[in-house]
């Protein structure tokens, strides 16, 4: 990972840990075909508590780790900075498939990830046998 990207990452992180200082609030989500690689990161931008038209921007990547894409990360903090956002709220970990149900596939279970058939989206622990 480049100084720079690890500079970006770091950036983002550092106003996580501080915890909700106001609106507007950012939050940050990353998904991926399992827990190894984030093929998907999501920002989304409240305004005020209760928001219902919040801005949201998407990135993707077919093979790097969109957690360790410098140009991702800097995008992604451009966009929170933007916004003016006071806090950000992330996960660092992946939690779940990065296709939509509905949009990207029917059903309960996302057939391009098996991987998450079956498993809690937050842990990635197995919680059903059959899916």
């Amino acid at each position: 990972m480049s100084a720079l990207n690890d500079r970006f990452r770091k950036r983002i992180a550092k106003k996580a840990r501080r915890g909700h200082r106001g609106w507007p609030t950012a939050t940050v989500a990353f998904y991926g075909p399992d827990l190894d690689r984030a093929s998907k990161a999501v920002v989304t931008i409240f305004r005020f508590k209760g928001d219902q038209d919040a801005e949201m921007r998407t990135w993707l990547s077919e093979t790097s780790d969109v957690r360790t894409d410098p140009a991702i990360t800097r995008e992604m903090i451009e966009f929170i900075e933007l916004h003016g956002s006071q806090s950000v709220g992330m996960i660092d970990g992946i939690i779940g498939c990065p296709h939509q149900e509905g949009i990207d596939y029917e059903g309960e279970w996302c057939p391009e990830c098996a991987f998450w058939k079956g498993r809690d989206r937050f842990t990635g622990e197995l919680v059903s046998e059959d899916g």
